[in-house]
C-alpha cells in the first residue's frame, strides 16, 4: 500500500497538537492544556438561530460563496470594526479559517513558489503550502522581538522565488501581536519585494490592551492582501466550522473555483448561526465577546505569573489565548519536557517544536480552560520543574 501514497503525503508530519490531545484522553485523571478551544458554550441566540433555520427547512446547499446576508454582515463587520472595505462578492464563506488557508494557498502557488512563514506559528501553514506545491520558508521570530516580524527578518528570508508572506497575528502559539508601529516598518519591505500578504486574523477580537490593526487597512494593501478569519475563537463556535476569506475580485474568483470542487459550500445551519452572530438582532453578541475577553485576560495574567513563579520564563502574550513559556532553564527541550510532564504529572501541553524549529525550547499552554483546571495545571508544572531542576 505504501507505493500508492504520494511523496508529499509521506513527507508531511502528523500534527503535534493532536498527538497529545489523543493521548491524554486515554489517561485517567489527566488534564490537557493542549487544544485551542474556548471552554465557553456558543451563545444561545446563535444556537437558536441554527435550530430555527433547520425548522424552517433551510437544509439544502447554499450558493458556493455562502448566503448573501452573511456575506453582507461580514462586509459591514469588517468595515465597522477594522476599517476594511470589502464587497460581499469579495467574501467567500469557508469551512473554518482552516479551509480559507488551504484555498488561498492552492489559488496562488505554482510549483516551487516560496511562501514566507513567520515561526513559531500555526501548525497548518507549512503542510498546506507543501500540498499546494509551494515551498514554506521559515522566518524565525524570537522572544527578544516580542515574537514580532521585523524588516531584517524578511530581507534575510526573501529570494527571487518568494511570492507571499503569511502574517499570523495575533499569533498562535506565542500570543504576539503586530501593533501599527511594527506594521509600519514591514510595509515598505513587503512592497519592495512585491509580496502578497496572507493575513490570518482569526484572533483579531482577542487582544489585550491594544486593538488589532489589519495590514489590509493600509493604503494600497487591500489589493495585495488576503484576509482570513472566522467565528471559532471570538464567538466560541469551533465545532460549527465556519470561516471566511476576503480578497480582491480576481483572486477571490480563483479561490471560489477551488472551493466549488472540493467543498461545494459551508454547512448551511452554521451559516445561519454565523449570520445571526453579526446581525442587528443580536447586538449583545459583542457584549458576550467582551465578557469572554475579560475572562481570558484574567486567565492570561494568572498563567504568566504562575509560570514565571514556577521557574519558566514566560513572555506576556498580547493576544489569542496561549502562553509560550521557555523550558530551557530545565535543560530539556520542549518535546522532552512535554513528554515527561505527561508521564509524571498527567498534564498535557504542546511542544513548541510543533510550531517550527525555533520553538524547540518552548511549550504551548492554552488558557481557554477553566480556572480550576489552570490552577491545578500550574501546580503540576511547578512540582515537575522543582523535581527536575
Amino acid at each position: 500500500m505504501k507505493n500508492f501514497i504520494s511523496d508529499t503525503a509521506k513527507e508531511i508530519k502528523p500534527s503535534g497538537i493532536r498527538k497529545f490531545f489523543d493521548v491524554v484522553s486515554e489517561i485517567p485523571g489527566a488534564i490537557s492544556l493542549g487544544v485551542g478551544e474556548p471552554d465557553f458554550i456558543t451563545p444561545w441566540g446563535i444556537r437558536d438561530a441554527a435550530i430555527k433555520s433547520i425548522q424552517k427547512g433551510n437544509t439544502q446547499y447554499t450558493s458556493n460563496r455562502g448566503i448573501t446576508p452573511l456575506r453582507e454582515n461580514i462586509s459591514k463587520y469588517l468595515n465597522d470594526h477594522f476599517n476594511l472595505s470589502y464587497d460581499k462578492d469579495e467574501i467567500l464563506i469557508t469551512v473554518g479559517a482552516s479551509e480559507g488557508i488551504d484555498v488561498t494557498l492552492r489559488a496562488i502557488c505554482n510549483l516551487g513558489d516560496e511562501i514566507l512563514v513567520p515561526e513559531p506559528s500555526y501548525v497548518s501553514y507549512a503542510p498546506c503550502i507543501q500540498l499546494a506545491g509551494g515551498v514554506p520558508v521559515p522566518v524565525c521570530c524570537t522572544v527578544e522581538n516580542g515574537f514580532r516580524l521585523t524588516p531584517e527578518m524578511i530581507e534575510l528570508a526573501v529570494t527571487k522565488k518568494s511570492k507571499a508572506i503569511i502574517l499570523p497575528y495575533p499569533n498562535n502559539p506565542t500570543g504576539a501581536i503586530m501593533e501599527k508601529e511594527y506594521l509600519d516598518k514591514i510595509k515598505p519591505i513587503i512592497e519592495k519585494y512585491d509580496l502578497l500578504v496572507i493575513s490570518d486574523e482569526i484572533y483579531a477580537e482577542l487582544t489585550y490592551g491594544s486593538k488589532h490593526v489589519s495590514i489590509a487597512s493600509y493604503e494600497g494593501f487591500r489589493d495585495r492582501c488576503v484576509l482570513i478569519s472566522g467565528f471559532s475563537k471570538a464567538f466560541a463556535m469551533t465545532g460549527w466550522r465556519i470561516g471566511y476569506v476576503a480578497a480582491p475580485p480576481e483572486l477571490s474568483q480563483a479561490m471560489l473555483k477551488i472551493h466549488q470542487y472540493v467543498i461545494m459550500c459551508a454547512p448551511t445551519a452554521s451559516q445561519y448561526a454565523a449570520n445571526y452572530a453579526l446581525s442587528d438582532g443580536f447586538n449583545d453578541n459583542f457584549a458576550v465577546i467582551d465578557d469572554m475577553r475579560t475572562e481570558y485576560d484574567r486567565r492570561r495574567r494568572f498563567m504568566v505569573s504562575a509560570l514565571n513563579e514556577a521557574g519558566l520564563s514566560c513572555y506576556e502574550p498580547k493576544g489569542s489565548f496561549y502562553v509560550f513559556p521557555s523550558v530551557k532553564s530545565t535543560g530539556l527541550t520542549g518535546d522532552e519536557f512535554a513528554n515527561q510532564l505527561l508521564k509524571e504529572e498527567k498534564l498535557a501541553v504542546v511542544p513548541g517544536s510543533a510550531f517550527g524549529d525555533c520553538g524547540l525550547y518552548h511549550i504551548r499552554c492554552s488558557y481557554a480552560y477553566s480556572m480550576n483546571n489552570l490552577t491545578e495545571a500550574v501546580k503540576r508544572i511547578g512540582r515537575f520543574v522543582k523535581k527536575i531542576k
